[in-house]
């Protein structure tokens, strides 16, 4: 018998007369919820393993394995308070297959609503025929109530409702006064210091795997073999024990120091002062209330840093997602045009860089992916770079390997790089989430798919965000030390600010009535015909080379006659 299955079967309890409940991948918790106020010894939990869903896409190992060790270590947590466990595996990619024979077993089950849209869509018929009640999500910090009263009407705008989640709740706000301390709700302007290795950056902690948490990594090394990425226990915390001992680390060594350094990137250090904690707040481990009023209330952390961290938490986290379930995913944009809705979910740019498709010939991938259609046009592919291909760009193969090695890099690799060096190359807004969505661990459709879609591609304009965020190599230079061993110059032939205004170019007309891009469409339309023309054929260039998984090079580049207007 398993690992698993023994330390279960130690706990076995009374299943009579229990109210079941049905919990999710990503509510992984009893700091909320029924488990946290009902009699323990009065309820039942069911969780599903699903190896389906996990096959349907190729998502990065670690992933595979942070999800389903934190989803046994919780059942067995659970198992010790008391709760009745019922641990099954669903027989396809549905969950709802898995879980009908057992309300026919056990009579209807509750299930709070699932923060995934796919997981809802799933579970859709069962909660309409009464077979699975569905109840409030208590895990969210604000409701649908909060973000309809911080703006009338779209385009919605993260700093009104942050304001306005500010006042309601009083978090980082003088009680007197009513305004908040420091006298901005915002120290944005000041978490944009370049980290030239002082102070010294914390090094991750590691965790020591039990017996349930390799036995996982060694399942998922033997049946996702297929799937790409390095699996590390080592990096997962998997039990109740890890996620405090995270949480208390990034208390003590990441937020005194995470706001002047927040947008700071550096080879030395991938994740300088950011807390790591997201995949564990994702999956309800680590509990949002929790987090956001102990960082608040820190003493031994600024108020830039504090603000800061309540702002990516509070502000941030929660806008995206009733974003998400205010346009159902993307599907339906107030005041614009519906897009037409995909069939399934993409690989993310899989085939390209292996040369074959993710999922075999003849077999039919389940689920619905949205369009994600491009509000600019953007129709490129990912580059198999992102796979782990080199591309020659010093700050893309960094940030890629971190990826592939982790599942994980801060949120500004992932929009100032990735991101943005996927919009100068015009990929494709559903191919880039998907890629995402598979490749970190923290990434779930409510999460990835606004950040992505919304704010790291401009894929629905302004709707949800002011502006594209696009940058040349002064910004890149300006927040890291990646420039320094590249074999591009930022000033001279580094192909970003040439592609970058090649893109202001390419998407001047849909960019016109952007206000935050006035001064950025001037300077463009300032620039001789023959520097336009010369971005055009960088931006050209560079698309071909990467697509084809060819590793740019200044020599060659040069020998052809590019960059010379950078």
């Amino acid at each position: 018998m398993s690992a698993f299955r023994s330390a279960l079967a130690r706990h076995r309890h009374d299943t009579r007369g229990r109210r079941w409940l049905f919990v999710p991948y990503d509510q992984l918790t009893s700091a909320f919820g029924p488990l946290a106020r009902e009699p323990v010894r009065e309820l039942g939990i069911v969780v599903v393993e699903n190896p389906g869903k996990a096959a349907r896409r190729p998502y990065h190992r670690q992933k595979l394995a942070t999800v389903l060790a934190n989803l046994r270590h919780f059942a067995l947590e659970q198992a010790a308070r008391g709760v009745a466990v019922r641990h099954v595996v669903a027989p396809e990619p549905s969950y709802a297959s898995a879980i009908a024979p057992l309300a026919r077993e056990l009579g209807p089950l509750r299930v709070m609503r699932p923060a995934e849209r796919e997981l809802r869509t799933d579970l859709a018929p069962l909660v309409a025929s009464g077979v699975l009640e569905e109840i409030p999500h208590e895990g969210w910090l604000t409701t649908r109530d909060d973000f309809d009263a911080s703006q009338a009407e779209p385009p919605w705008r993260m700093d009104a409702f942050y304001k306005y989640v500010r006042k309601k709740t009083g978090l980082l706000m003088n009680p007197r006064s009513k305004k908040p301390l420091g006298g901005r709700f915002s120290f944005d302007a000041e978490n944009r210091k370049r980290w030239n290795g002082a102070p010294p950056a914390p090094d991750p902690p590691t965790f020591t795997p039990d017996d349930v948490t390799r036995e996982v990594f060694d399942l998922v090394e033997r049946h996702f073999e297929r799937h790409p990425g390095v699996a590390r226990p080592e990096l997962c915390a998997a039990t109740h024990a890890d996620a405090e001992r995270l949480w208390d680390w990034a208390k003590s060594s990441c937020l005194p120091t995470f706001g002047p350094f927040e947008d700071a990137m550096s080879t030395r250090s991938r994740g300088l002062f950011h807390t790591r904690i997201s995949p564990l707040v994702n999956l309800s481990r680590l509990s949002a209330a929790r987090v956001v009023l102990e960082a608040a209330d820190l003493a031994s952390a600024p108020l830039a840093s504090r603000e800061g961290f309540v702002r990516q938490m509070l502000g941030w986290r929660e806008y995206m997602h009733h974003v998400h379930e205010a346009t159902d995913g993307f599907r339906v944009l107030p005041g614009r045009a519906t897009p037409e809705v995909l069939a399934s979910p993409g690989d993310g740019g899989y085939a390209r860089w292996r040369g074959s498709p993710w999922v075999p010939a003849g077999a039919e991938p389940s689920g619905d992916g949205g369009s994600l259609a491009s509000h600019l046009g953007a129709d490129g592919g990912v580059p198999p770079a992102y796979w782990g291909a080199p591309s020659g760009l010093n700050c893309v193969d960094q940030v890629i390997a971190s990826v592939w090695d982790e599942g994980w890099s801060h949120h500004i690799t992932r929009l100032m790089v990735l991101s943005n060096f996927a919009m100068l190359l015009d990929v494709s807004p559903r191919e880039l989430t998907d890629w995402f969505w598979v490749a970190y661990v923290d990434a779930y459709d409510w999460v990835v798919e606004p950040n992505v879609h919304a704010m790291g591609t401009f894929g629905v304009g302004d709707l949800a965000t002011t502006k594209p965020y696009i940058a040349g190599a002064a910004y890149i230079d300006k927040m890291s030390d990646f420039c320094g061993p590249c074999r591009f110059d930022p000033k001279t032939t580094c192909p970003y600010t040439p592609m970058y205004w090649a893109y202001l170019e390419r998407h001047r007309d849909a960019l016109a009535k952007v206000p935050r891009m006035k001064l950025p469409l001037l300077s463009e339309s300032r620039r001789a015909d023959a520097q336009r023309a010369s971005a055009r054929a960088v931006f050209e260039r560079v698309r071909a080379a990467l697509l084809a998984g060819e590793e740019l090079a200044p020599e060659r580049e040069k020998q052809r006659g590019l960059f010379s207007d950078a």
